[in-house]
């Protein structure tokens, strides 16, 4: 005989695996400090690559007039301020990347607590 809730809870739950849960059974599988730090440790990876096509994107963009300047500056001061620039541009992106993990490991946390909740309830209808 069919029971009707428990069509209704196995249709939510296959939702849930077919959409999201892939992707939260995945950061489930990781503990907290090591999920967030493999995903901040690409970010800052990524930010360093971005911050320097964006350097080399700046230098070419007036090449000529660098390269008469660069005998008129401090090199050790552009060298500082370049670096400066790269730790602030790397601090910052991974303070934010570590605030977007967090919220989506708790996020995937409590949503797969609830699916195993949802899970134990099935079984329990299936043992009536």
């Amino acid at each position: 005989m069919l029971n009707e809730e428990r069509i209704i809870l196995m249709t939510k739950m296959a939702s849930y695996e077919t959409h999201e849960g892939k992707k939260n059974m995945q950061i489930g599988k990781y503990f907290r400090s090591d999920y967030i730090a493999v995903q901040v440790l690409k970010s800052l990876v990524c930010a360093t690559i971005s911050y320097g096509i964006i350097f080399a994107l700046f230098i070419f963009y007036d090449f000529e007039v660098f390269m008469q300047d660069i005998y008129n500056m401090d090199l050790i001061t552009f060298a500082r301020n370049v670096l400066l620039y790269y730790g602030i541009t790397v601090v910052v992106y991974g303070v934010v990347s570590y605030g977007i993990y967090s919220y989506r490991y708790a996020k995937a946390k409590k949503n797969l607590k609830c699916y195993y909740q949802n899970l134990k309830k099935l079984n329990s209808l299936y043992n009536e």
